[in-house]
C-alpha cells in the first residue's frame, strides 16, 4: 500500500503540462464510486519500490483478464453503470428506518454484487486470474433478507413474507374489498332495472346540466352529487349503511397494515444494518475493482507497458509517446514519432531550434515518470524508472499580470519555488528558462544553474537555445535532429506554391523530433535558418545571419 502522508511529488501545473491530467480524465469509471479515488490518488516515492511492483503486477494481471476476456469486463461495466450509491442509506440503517425506495435500491445493488461475484467466479474458472482484493465477499445472505421469494428481480415490494400477520390482514382487507363491491355492483344492477341509469365501473356518472336524463339522476336517492360546473354535474353511488360498514372496516385494517409495514422496515434496517461492514467492503472493492479495470483498459488501448522500476535515480524510455500529442496528431491524419531518452543525476540539455519538438520531449519526460510513480503503465516500447521524491517542470508565459510581474519575473519566482523545494532524488525539467531577457545575461543565467544542478542529487532536464551551455563537462547534450538528411531541393519545391498554413505543415512532416547524444565537437545546427529561408525571410537577411554564425 502507498503511505498515507502529506508529500506532493508534483504540483498542479506540473501535473496538467507533463499530461498526467490528460490520462486520469481518460480513465473510464463506470461506478458511482471510484471517482474519488482517482480524484485522491497518491503517488508512490522512493522507498515504496516493492509496494509499486507490486501494484503493477496486479495491473498486469487485470491487462490480461481485460484482453482475454473482453465479454466479461463488458459485462461487469454494465453492472456498474446500473449501480446506485447506497452508502448513506446503509450507514442510516443503524438507529433508523429506510425507506422502500432505499431498500429497492440496495437490493439492486446487492443484485448486481452477487452478478460481479459470479462473473469473476466464471472468468477464474476460465484459467484467468484476478487479484484478491478485487474479489468482492459473498452477500447472497444479505440479499435474502431483502428478496425472500429468491426472485432476484429490480423491485422491492413488502412482501407478505416479511410477516405472517401483515400476510393475514391483506388477506383480510381484500375479502372485505370483494365484499364491498359485490354490494355496489347489486346497487348499480339495481338502479338500471329501476332508472334505465348506467353508472361506469367507478361506479359514478358524469351528465350535461341540459341532459333529459338529468333531473331523474339528481333525484336517485341511491346517488350523491360530487362536483359540478355551469355546464355538467357528477354523481356517485351512495354506500349502504352496510357497505359502509365495511368501508370503515376497510379503513381500519388499512391503518394496521401500515403499521405493521412500518414494523416490517424496522426490522429490515436491523438486518441490514448487522451486514453494514461487508457491504461498505465490497463497495470500497467495486471502486478499486472499477478503477484498476479503467487502469488495465486504458494500457490495452494505449499500447502501455510495465515499467521496470529500480533502485537508482534513472528514468529511461525507449520509443515513448505524448498521448496527448499522439490524440491531437492522429486527428489531423498526422503521426507521432516516438522519443527516446536516457536521463539520470546531473544535467541534460536538449537542443535544437524551434519547431525541434525540444518542449515536448521536456513534457514527454515529466509524463512517463509521473504515470509510473502514479501506477500506470507507460507509453512506449519498454521504460526503466527510478522513482523520484520531487518533481516540478518550468514552462511556458509564466507572466502574473495580476502582480504586475513580467514573464522573466515570474520565471524566476517559480525557480526559486523549485531550487528551494528540491530534495535528493528529484526530477526537474525546465524550458527554456531566461529566454525573456537578454541574451546575454540569459546565457549566462543558464550556465550558473547548470553549474549549480551538475553537482546536486537530481535529475535536471533542460531546454536551451544556448549551445555553449552544453559544452560544460558533467552535461548531456541531446540534439533534436530536426531536418538533418532532408533533401532540401525536394522539401523547397513542395513548400513553393503551398500557402501559409500548408507550409509550416509541410515543414512539420519532414522534421525528425527524434534525440541524437552529441558529445565532442559540432556543428552548430541551421535549422532556425532554413526554417526562415523555406518560409520567404529575405536572403540578405539569411546570408547575414550565416556569417554571424560563422
Amino acid at each position: 500500500m502507498i503511505k498515507n502522508d502529506n508529500r506532493r511529488l508534483a504540483n498542479v501545473k506540473t501535473r496538467h503540462e507533463a499530461g498526467l491530467d490528460y490520462v486520469k480524465d481518460n480513465i473510464v469509471l463506470n461506478s458511482p464510486f471510484s471517482s474519488n479515488l482517482i480524484k485522491e490518488m497518491k503517488p508512490y516515492f522512493p522507498g515504496d519500490e516493492d509496494a509499486l511492483m507490486e501494484h503493477f503486477d496486479k495491473l498486469e494481471q487485470m491487462v490480461n483478464f481485460v484482453v482475454k476476456a473482453p465479454k466479461s469486463v463488458e459485462r461487469i461495466s454494465e453492472f456498474f453503470m446500473e449501480m446506485k450509491d447506497c452508502r448513506f442509506s446503509i450507514t442510516r440503517a443503524s438507529g433508523n428506518t429506510l425507506s422502500a425506495v432505499e431498500f429497492f435500491e440496495l437490493k439492486s445493488l446487492l443484485i448486481q454484487m452477487t452478478r460481479i461475484r459470479g462473473e469473476m467466479a466464471n472468468v477464474m474458472e476460465a484459467g484467468i486470474s484476478i487479484p484478491d482484493e478485487y474479489i468482492l465477499e459473498d452477500v447472497e445472505n444479505v440479499l435474502d433478507i431483502l428478496d425472500p421469494r429468491h426472485d432476484r428481480i429490480h423491485t422491492f415490494y413488502v412482501y407478505d413474507e416479511f410477516s405472517p400477520k401483515l400476510a393475514e390482514m391483506r388477506r383480510k382487507r381484500k375479502d372485505l374489498e370483494k365484499k364491498a363491491r359485490k354490494m355496489q355492483r347489486a346497487t348499480k344492477d339495481e338502479i338500471k332495472h329501476k332508472y334505465g341509469i348506467t353508472l361506469t365501473p367507478k361506479f359514478d356518472i358524469v351528465l350535461s346540466k341540459s341532459c333529459t336524463d338529468y333531473k331523474i339522476i339528481d333525484g336517485i336517492p341511491e346517488l350523491a352529487m360530487v362536483g359540478e360546473d355551469h355546464l355538467t354535474a357528477s354523481f356517485e353511488l351512495k354506500p349502504t349503511p352496510e357497505a359502509l360498514k365495511i368501508i370503515n372496516e376497510i379503513e381500519d385494517i388499512t391503518t394496521e397494515i401500515e403499521d405493521e409495514e412500518l414494523k416490517v422496515l424496522e426490522g429490515l434496517s436491523k438486518a441490514i444494518a448487522k451486514h453494514t461492514d461487508v457491504l461498505l467492503s465490497n463497495i470500497d472493492r467495486i471502486a478499486a475493482l472499477d478503477l484498476m479495470m479503467g487502469r488495465a483498459i486504458f494500457a490495452d488501448e494505449k499500447k502501455c507497458v510495465r515499467p521496470e522500476i529500480v533502485k537508482e535515480h534513472v528514468i529511461e524510455f525507449k520509443n515513448a509517446r505524448h498521448l496527448q500529442v499522439e490524440e491531437v496528431l492522429s486527428s489531423k491524419g498526422k503521426k507521432y514519432k516516438p522519443i527516446s531518452m536516457s536521463l539520470k543525476s546531473g544535467v541534460s540539455c536538449i537542443t535544437g531550434a524551434n519547431m525541434g519538438g525540444k518542449t515536448i520531449s521536456l513534457k514527454l519526460s515529466g509524463m512517463i515518470a509521473l504515470m509510473a510513480q502514479y501506477g500506470f503503465f507507460v507509453p512506449c516500447q519498454e521504460a526503466k524508472i527510478g522513482l523520484s521524491g520531487y518533481m516540478q517542470m518550468l514552462i511556458g508565459d509564466s507572466q502574473s499580470v495580476e502582480r504586475g510581474l513580467s514573464s522573466f519575473g515570474s520565471e524566476m519566482e517559480e525557480l526559486k519555488e523549485i531550487l528551494d523545494n528540491s530534495v535528493d532524488r528529484s526530477m526537474l525539467l525546465i524550458d527554456e528558462i531566461a529566454s525573456g531577457t537578454n541574451p546575454v545575461e540569459g546565457l549566462a543565467l543558464t550556465r550558473s544553474l547548470v553549474d549549480y544542478l551538475k553537482d546536486r542529487p537530481y535529475i535536471s532536464l533542460i531546454t536551451t537555445h544556448f549551445e555553449t551551455v552544453t559544452e560544460d563537462e558533467g552535461v548531456t547534450n541531446m540534439q533534436v535532429r530536426g531536418l538533418k538528411g532532408v533533401d532540401f531541393s525536394k522539401l523547397d519545391k513542395e513548400i513553393r506554391y503551398a500557402n501559409r498554413r500548408e507550409r509550416i505543415d509541410i515543414i512539420g512532416k519532414y522534421m525528425d523530433y527524434s534525440l541524437d547524444v552529441v558529445k565532442g565537437n559540432r556543428e552548430v545546427p541551421k535549422d532556425a535558418l532554413n526554417i526562415a529561408k523555406m518560409l520567404g525571410i529575405n536572403k540578405e537577411i539569411i546570408e547575414g545571419a550565416q556569417k554571424y554564425i560563422k
